[in-house]
């Protein structure tokens, strides 16, 4: 399994020959100049809620690639009505897909359209595909249903925001990756906004001195699980 960071919350993972995108708010990042979206490779685009720094080049990546977009129920009828393919979802639910499994799962947040109409309810999504489990939080608050995940999976990534104002910040996902009894953190939702700007060598420290891993990527760069 292969993940690259594209700025923001915007994610690209390779399972076998499957591309996913999560989230592509690309083109309106200006940190994200260096990524061209027409090159992005995606059979499926995974949005976790409606907000427009999540969304911002889903439909041109979807029209381009005929990639199916995953979501909730209210934003693949957002995407359909535009002739979009989609597969809905909700809270709780789970599918095969040809990547491995995937489930949606809660996350505290609000989610609408630029234009105000709604997005549904947020999630986050859990992906077990080659024999690895990762946990994509979206944007959201530390909640008690993190608790929830090892009752049911081992996790070998979490990727968590950490940026603070509107998500949790970094206190707060230390104690998210306790809740999820997962030590190795994929940071993300950080400086794209001056409300989100961290330090990144505290954040990194605070992580440490907690016995936990903090990995905060540059925009492009790819891990391997």
């Amino acid at each position: 399994m292969k993940i690259t960071f594209y700025g923001h919350a915007s994610l690209g993972i390779q399972i076998k020959d499957i591309n996913i995108l999560v989230d592509p708010f690309i083109t309106g990042n200006e940190n994200a100049s260096s990524i061209d979206i027409e090159t992005l490779k995606a059979d499926y685009i995974l949005v976790t809620h409606a907000h427009q720094d999540h969304i911002l080049d889903v439909e041109a990546i979807a029209k381009r690639t005929g990639a199916i977009i995953v979501s909730n129920f209210e934003i693949i009828t957002y995407y359909q009505n535009k002739g979009l393919e989609g597969h809905p979802m909700n809270h709780g639910g789970s599918w095969d897909f040809e990547f491995g499994n995937l489930k949606y799962v809660n996350a505290i947040h609000t989610s609408s359209f630029p234009d105000g109409s709604y997005g549904g309810q947020p999630g986050g999504f859990i992906i077990e595909g080659e024999r690895k489990t990762i946990y994509i939080a979206g944007d959201t608050a530390l909640t008690m249903d993190m608790k929830l995940i090892p009752m049911q999976t081992k996790l070998d990534l979490a990727i968590l925001p950490i940026g603070d104002n509107f998500t949790m910040g970094i206190n707060d996902a230390i104690i998210a990756s306790d809740f999820i009894e997962c030590d190795k953190i994929l940071g993300y939702h950080y400086d794209t906004f001056g409300y989100i700007e961290i330090d990144h060598e505290e954040a990194k420290r605070k992580f440490f001195d907690k016995e936990k891993d903090l990995m905060l990527l540059e925009i492009g760069e790819s891990m391997e699980l």
